[in-house]
C-alpha cells in the first residue's frame, strides 16, 4: 500500500498540517479517513517472503504485537509533528515511560531523576528499577548542582517532567541535558503537561521524549495510549526490541482514535491554554486562594526558564484553597461544571486533589517537600466557554 502524497515529505509542511496528513497510508480504495486495520497477523505470498520479513531483510508488517499499519500511521504522524526521527507507540503513557527507561538500562546502572514526578513515574524510578539492579537518586530538579552532584560513574540516564505534576515547576531542560551528556548519560523527558505544541524537548537537547497520549493527544477521554520519540538510533538500540519482546502494544483501534485526536490537537490546546490563563487571572488575587501557579504568568517562580523553552503557558493551573482538606473538599464538591477526576487534557474541564489521588502513595513529608499539601488542587482546562468555567470556580470558592 503506497503512502499518500501528503505524507511523502511531511517536514515541508507546517506543524498543523502535519497533524492532519503526516504518515497516512491509503489502501487501493483511496479512503479519505485513515483505515482501521483490525488484524493480529499478516499473510505472505511465499515462505521466502515470510522469512525475509522476520529477519528484517524486507520491509513490511509481521505481527500486530510488533507493528500494525494503523499504529504505524500514528507513530509517523507523531514523529513528524515532534520533529523526531522515529517513534514507537505503547498501550499507555506509563508503558512508554517504563519502556523508555528499562529499554536502555541494565543491572548495575544508575538513574538520576527529579523528585517532582507523577506518582506512577516515581514508583518506576524508586521501586521498579531497583528490583532489577538499577540504582536511582532523586534530586530537586530546579537545582542544577544537585543533578551534577548525583552523577556516578555508572549513571546512564536522567529522567524529568517539565512542567512538573502537579505543582507546575519548570525545569531547565537544556541545562539538564548538558549535564547528562557531560556524564555520558541520556535524558528522557515526560512532556505531557507542555504538550508537543508548546515545548520541544528534543530540540532542547533531550535524547527521548515520552507522552501519555491518553491526555491531550486523545483529548476527549476515550482511550489509553502512549508514545516514545527519539532518534532512529535510540529507538533501535533501546526501544524496538524491548517493545517487540515484552508486548505493551497499542491497539489499532486506539491508534485510530489518537490519529483523529491529533487532527484537532493544536486547536484544542490553544483554546485550553487561553482558558487556563483566564482562570489564573480570575483566581490569583481571590481571598480564598492562598497560592496560584501557572507557567504563563510573569510571577511564576521559573518564568524566565518558561519563556526560554516554552512557546505557550499550559492547559493546567495549580492553586491552594484557603483552609484545610475539609475546606478544599467543600470547594471541590460545590463545583457543578468542572468535574472531579484524576485525568487531564480533556475537552471537559477537570480538577484533581493530588494529595489523595495521583500522589497519595507518597509519605506526608515527601508530599510536603514537593509542595503538595492538603489544600492544593490541579485544574485542567477544557473547551467550555472560559466565562462559564471561571464562574463555576468562583461559585465553588464561596462554599469554602
Amino acid at each position: 500500500m503506497p503512502a499518500s502524497k501528503s505524507a511523502s515529505k511531511p517536514l515541508r509542511y507546517r506543524p498543523e498540517t502535519r497533524l492532519v496528513h503526516a504518515g497516512q497510508i491509503r489502501s487501493e480504495l483511496g479512503e479519505t479517513s485513515e483505515t482501521l486495520f483490525l488484524t493480529q497477523g499478516f499473510v505472505y505470498d511465499t515462505a521466502e517472503e515470510c522469512a525475509a520479513r522476520f529477519k528484517g531483510e524486507e520491509p513490511g508488517f509481521v505481527y500486530a504485537r510488533f507493528s500494525n499499519p494503523t499504529v504505524a500511521m500514528f507513530e509517523q504522524r507523531m514523529a513528524a509533528f515532534e520533529g523526531a526521527e522515529a517513534a514507537r507507540a505503547t498501550a499507555s503513557g506509563m508503558a512508554a515511560v517504563t519502556a523508555a527507561m528499562m529499554g536502555q538500562l541494565r543491572a548495575g546502572d544508575h538513574v538520576v531523576a527529579a523528585k517532582a514526578l507523577f506518582g506512577s513515574c516515581r514508583w518506576v524510578i524508586e521501586e521498579l528499577l531497583p528490583r532489577f539492579g538499577v540504582a536511582s537518586t532523586l534530586v530537586d530538579g530546579l537545582d542544577l548542582d544537585q543533578w551534577r552532584q548525583a552523577v556516578r560513574a555508572n549513571t546512564k540516564s536522567f529522567f524529568l517532567e517539565s512542567p512538573t505534576n502537579p505543582t507546575l515547576e519548570i525545569i531547565d531542560i537544556a541545562a539538564v541535558a548538558e549535564i547528562a551528556h557531560e556524564a555520558g548519560a541520556t535524558l528522557v523527558v515526560d512532556n505531557v503537561f507542555a504538550t508537543p505544541l508548546w515545548q520541544s524537548p528534543l530540540a532542547l537537547g533531550a535524547d527521548c521524549v515520552v507522552y501519555s497520549a491518553t491526555k491531550h493527544i486523545d483529548g476527549q477521554g476515550r482511550c489509553l495510549g502512549g508514545v516514545i520519540l527519539a532518534s532512529e538510533a535510540f529507538i533501535q538500540q533501546h526501544i524496538h526490541m524491548f517493545l517487540r519482546q515484552t508486548g505493551p502494544s497499542l491497539s489499532p483501534f486506539n491508534a485510530w482514535v489518537l490519529l483523529k485526536g491529533l487532527e484537532t490537537l493544536h486547536l484544542r490546546v490553544r483554546r485550553q491554554t487561553d482558558t487556563a490563563a483566564a482562570v489564573s487571572v480570575a483566581l490569583v488575587e481571590h481571598p480564598k486562594v492562598t497560592r496560584l501557579i501557572y507557567p504563563g504568568r510573569p510571577d511564576h517562580p521559573q518564568a524566565a526558564v518558561a519563556a526560554k523553552q516554552m512557546r505557550g503557558g499550559s492547559t493546567l493551573v495549580a492553586f491552594e484553597v484557603k483552609g484545610d482538606q475539609a475546606a478544599t473538599f467543600r470547594f471541590l464538591n460545590a463545583l457543578r461544571l468542572v468535574a472531579i477526576t484524576n485525568n487531564l487534557g480533556d475537552a471537559k474541564s477537570l480538577i484533581t486533589h493530588p494529595a489523595t489521588t495521583t500522589h497519595q502513595r507518597l509519605k506526608p513529608q515527601e508530599r510536603a517537600e514537593l509542595g503538595i499539601n492538603d489544600s492544593l488542587v490541579r485544574f485542567s482546562a477544557g473547551l467550555e466557554h472560559p466565562d462559564d468555567v471561571v464562574e463555576d470556580l468562583l461559585g465553588a470558592l464561596d462554599a469554602v
